[in-house]
Formats: structure tokens, sequence, C-alpha cells
């Protein structure tokens, strides 16, 4: 006889699986893709490690896995903030501040996503995503071109440069979370309020003038 799992048996082992990524997720939030050993994870989950490869066959699985779901989520959230009905301007406007804004309220975890050296496997995840909010960006590029608000322009050139230099920009802003540091080097290194309200508005900035819009 074929063995059969049960619905059981299903919820169990998707109920694990997804324990084991909230866990490694929270661990790279705190300390970057480093500190997402499989012994940590497996420690952090409460299973053995042996579990961790009955899902994941190596950590590098794991780490796709990870950034695959995280990146997703903050794709979702951007192209959410600019689901409104306003100008192509302000849409565009709104996508880049929430971009920049989310990375800077979770910067150890953005760094990770952005510039962290990784397994190639993760790193093709992360060009795919980089093309994802592309082509998220040529829509909307495309509507301001229409509506006269931006220059004319290859919008599928642009927008894949607009994503390189958003996270160009926040690189040297995000690099001081790049690994785990003494707490009080990072409140030390830490931007304060206006220097963070600075940066966002200079990024807007920035990214409407290479679009030839109005800042």
């Amino acid at each position: 006889m074929v063995y059969q799992a049960t619905d059981s048996t299903r919820a169990k082992k998707s109920g694990t699986r997804n324990r084991i990524l909230k866990e490694a997720r929270l661990l790279v939030s705190q300390g970057g893709f480093g500190a997402a050993s499989i012994a940590e994870v497996a420690r952090c989950s409460g299973i053995a490690t042996g579990t961790i490869y009955r899902h994941f066959p190596s950590k590098a699985e794991l780490v796709a896995e990870i950034f695959r779901h995280a990146t997703e989520h903050e794709l979702h959230e951007v192209m959410r903030s600019a689901q409104i009905e306003a100008t192509a301007s302000e849409r565009m406007r709104r996508a880049v501040r929430t971009f920049a804004e989310r990375a800077l309220q979770g910067p150890r975890l953005a760094y990770a996503l952005i510039a962290e050296p990784v397994d190639p496997l993760v790193e093709r995840e992360r060009l795919s995503y980089r093309f994802a909010y592309a082509e998220h960006f040529e829509d909307l590029i495309q509507e301001g071109i229409e509506a006269g608000e931006f220059a004319p322009q290859n919008v599928a050139i642009t927008a894949a440069a607009l994503v390189g230099m958003l996270s160009e920009a926040l690189v040297g802003p995000l690099a001081p979370y790049a690994n785990r540091q003494d707490e009080t080097v990072m409140e030390r290194q830490a931007m304060t309020d206006k220097q963070r309200d600075e940066l966002l508005q200079e990024i807007i900035a920035l990214s409407l003038r290479a679009l030839g819009g109005k800042t």
C-alpha cells in the first residue's frame, strides 16, 4: 500500500515549516543571513537540526525561501502604497517613500535583502525581485509620461535604473547594521529623526528628478 499523508500530517508539516521560516526571518532581521545558521534556527524553532533538513535540503535553500517571503512582503507594501487615486507623480512619490522608509525602519533585514553577500541561489532571487520592482515602476512611469508628468523615456531602462539607484542610496545609511554589533555602537551610529526625514526627502526628490518630474 502506498502511504498517503493525512490532513493532520500535512497540517503539522506545514506548521513546522512555517515556524522554521518565522524564526529564521527573525534571526535575519536581528543579524543578517549569517545569523540564520541551521543550528540556531533549529534551536529557536525548538526542533532538531535534522528536521530543518527535511524541509530545506540546505542552508542556501532555507535562506532563499526567507528572502523570497521577505521580498514578496516588501514588494506588496510598496505596490499597495501606490494604489490610490492620485497623479502618477504622487503615486511614485509614495512608492519610493515606502520603499526607503520601510528599509530604514528595519535596517538589518533591509541590508540583508539589498546588499549582504549571499549564495548564488539567493542572488538569483534578489535579481528576480529587482525585476519585479522594476515592472511595478514601469507602469507608474508610463502613466506619468502619458499624463505629461514625466519626460518621454525608455520606461524599462529608467525603471531598472531607479531600482538600482534606490538600493545604492540606502546601502550607506544601512551599512552600520550589516552585522551584529554592540547596541551602544548601534545607538551612536543611528540616524536622528531629522536626518532620516532629510534622507527620505532627498531620495524622493532624486527619483522624481531622474524621471523628469517636479520635486
